[in-house]
C-alpha cells in the first residue's frame, strides 16, 4: 500500500547535511513537498507537485496540513500511569519513597499502563517511546510480557528498559549509611542473567520492539550491575538508559561514593557510548557535558518533572552548544501528571531563557523540533532509520491539522504548534508505514476500554502513604540542614 501526502508543509534540510543538531540552524526551513510512503518507508521527498499519482496510491491532500518526522518520548515510566495526581510536590528522594510504596503491581496494570502512555505520546506526535520499565518482583518476565503486548496493541515503537537496581533504597542518600538497609532482592549477576532471557525473549527490532538495558542509576547500582549492562548493551546493540544526577542530592552522592564527578565514573566503567542516553542531568557540570558529548551520548531533558520535583533547571543551552546530543523525555506520570510530547518541548523551548540573557542563544521552535525528533531518534539508537523524513526513513511521521482552532490564526505553523496550546491536532499518525490514526482517531485499540480500565480507582492504602515518609527526616538533616 503505497500513500502520497501532496503538498504539505515539512521541515527540510539540505541534502548534505548529515549530523542534524551540530548543524547550523539556518538550514530549518519550512518547505511545501509532495511525500510518499511506501510500506514501512519513505520512498520519495520532492517538491511539491512533481510526485505523480499512480494507481493504486492512496492520495492526501496536505494543503493546510504539517508532517513532521514523530517525536520520540525519551524517558518515561508507563506504570506511573495509575500513580497520575497521587503524590504531592516533594522533592525526588521523598517523592520517590511514595512511588516505590504505591507502585502498581497488578499485570493488567502494567499493560493499561503501557497502552495509555503509548496513546497519550501519539496523540502529542509521539511515535516511539523509552520506557525505563518498573517491572514486579517475582514476575519480571510476565510484566515485560505485558508491556510488550500494550505498545503493539496500540502500534508505538518502543524500546523496554526493564528498571534495575541491586542496591538498597536508603542507598541513594547522601550518608544513607544511618538509615535502616533493606537487602535487595536479587543480585547483579541474577540482574544481567535476568536481562540475558529479556534480550532473547522480547528483542524484535523487525516488529518495532526494542529491550534496553536500564539500571536505575549510579545511586542505586553496584558498579558490577553498570558495567554488567554496559557489556549487554555492547554486545547486543542496546540502549543503555539511566538516570543521571538529577538532584542536588545525587550530586551530593557521587563526591561522597566516589570523589569524583557521576559521569567521569560512568566513563571509567565503559558505560558512555554512542547508544547511551541519560536521563534528567540537572546537576551536570561544563566538563561532564563535555565528556558526554566525545562519548557521543545523549542527554534526555525532562523539564516538566524537573520543575515539579523541584530538581532544577538542566544546562541545556550548554549542551547545545558544546554539542551534546538533547532529546526530550515527559518522564513518568507521577512527576509529570501528564504525557503531553507537545507540553514538554514547549516548556522544554521557553525554560532557559532565564538563563542565558543573550537571546541569540534561545532554543528556537526549530532546533526543539529536531531534538524531539532526529535528537530523540538518536537517543534511543534509532537514528539511522526513524527521526527524518527523508527517503530510505521508516515511515514514523505525524500529519497535523493547521485549520485546528488551537493552531489559528495561521501565522508561524512552527511557533504556534511548539509555542501555543495545540489541543487535538494530530491528524494522522503512521508508524513504520503502518497507519494508525486517521481523523484524530485511533485505529489500534479501543479507547472507550481503556478510559475503563483507567475508571478502577487506586486502593486506599496507596492513598494514605503519600504524605510523608520515614526517610523525611534524614533528607531533612542532610540535605536542608546546613
Amino acid at each position: 500500500m503505497q500513500t502520497l501526502i501532496q503538498s504539505v508543509l515539512t521541515l527540510r534540510r539540505d541534502a548534505s547535511e548529515r549530523d542534524a543538531l551540530a548543524d547550523t540552524l539556518e538550514a530549518d526551513t519550512l518547505e511545501t513537498v509532495d511525500v510518499l510512503l511506501a510500506g514501512t518507508q519513505i520512498q520519495a521527498v520532492a517538491s511539491a507537485g512533481t510526485l505523480l499519482r499512480a494507481a493504486n496510491q492512496r492520495v492526501i491532500d496536505g494543503r493546510d496540513k504539517l508532517l513532521l518526522a514523530g517525536f520520540v518520548n525519551g524517558h518515561t515510566h508507563s506504570s506511573q500511569v495509575w500513580q497520575r495526581g497521587l503524590i504531592p510536590q516533594l522533592p525526588l528522594e521523598l517523592w520517590l519513597a511514595n512511588v516505590f510504596e504505591s507502585t502498581p503491581r497488578q499485570l493488567d496494570q502494567i499493560y493499561w499502563g503501557a497502552v495509555s502512555t503509548a496513546v497519550d505520546t501519539l496523540l502529542s506526535g509521539g511515535t516511539c517511546v523509552m520506557d525505563h520499565a518498573y517491572v514486579i518482583p517475582g514476575q519480571e518476565m510476565e510484566t515485560v510480557a505485558a508491556l510488550v503486548r500494550g505498545y503493539r496493541a496500540v502500534g508505538l515503537r518502543a524500546v523496554v528498559a526493564p528498571l534495575i537496581m541491586d542496591l538498597p533504597f536508603a542507598s541513594g542518600f547522601p550518608k544513607g549509611c544511618l538509615l535502616p538497609q533493606s537487602a535487595s532482592p536479587r543480585s547483579a549477576s541474577e540482574l544481567l542473567a535476568l536481562m540475558e532471557a529479556m534480550v532473547a525473549e522480547f528483542h524484535d527490532p523487525d516488529h518495532g520492539i526494542y529491550i534496553g538495558a536500564g539500571p536505575t542509576g549510579f545511586h542505586r547500582c553496584s558498579d558490577d550491575l553498570l558495567a554488567g549492562c554496559a557489556d549487554l548493551s555492547q554486545r547486543y546493540g542496546l540502549c543503555y538508559h539511566t538516570h543521571l544526577l538529577e538532584t542536588r542530592a545525587q550530586h551530593r552522592l557521587a563526591q561522597e561514593r566516589y570523589g569524583i564527578s557521576a559521569v567521569q565514573h560512568l566513563a571509567n566503567l565503559g558505560c558512555l557510548g554512542p547508544r547511551t542516553s541519560l536521563a534528567h542531568g540537572v546537576w551536570i557540570d561544563e566538563a561532564d557535558i563535555d565528556r558526554m558529548a566525545k562519548a557521543g551520548a545523549t542527554l534526555v531533558h525532562n523539564p516538566v518533572s524537573n520543575l515539579r520535583l523541584g530538581s532544577g533547571l538542566a544546562p541545556i543551552l550548554k549542551c547545545v552548544q558544546r554539542g551534546l546530543n538533547v532529546a526530550f523525555g515527559c518522564d513518568g506520570s507521577a512527576s509529570n501528571d501528564a504525557q503531553n510530547l507537545l507540553e514538554v518541548i514547549k516548556l522544554g523551548t521557553i525554560l532557559h531563557t532565564v538563563t542565558e540573557a543573550d537571546y541569540d542563544h534561545w532554543l528556537t521552535p526549530a532546533q526543539t523540533l529536531r531534538m524531539a525528533t532526529v535528537g530523540g531518534a538518536r537517543g534511543v539508537n534509532l537514528g539511522h532509520c526513524t527521526g527524518r523524513i527523508a527517503p530510505g526513513f521508516d515511515a514514523d511521521v505525524i500529519l497535523y491539522n493547521l485549520n485546528h482552532p488551537s493552531l489559528l490564526p495561521s501565522t508561524n505553523p512552527l511557533q504556534l504548534l511548539v509555542l501555543g496550546r495545540p489541543t487535538e491536532v494530530v491528524e494522522s499518525a503512521w508508524v513504520r508505514g503502518r497507519q494508525i490514526v486517521d481523523q484524530g482517531r485511533l485505529l489500534t485499540v479501543d479507547v472507550t476500554a481503556l478510559h475503563h480500565a483507567l475508571l478502577q480507582p487506586s486502593s486506599p492504602p496507596q492513598r494514605a502513604q503519600t504524605q510523608h515518609h520515614p526517610v523525611e527526616p534524614h533528607y531533612r538533616n542532610v540535605m536542608l540542614n546546613r
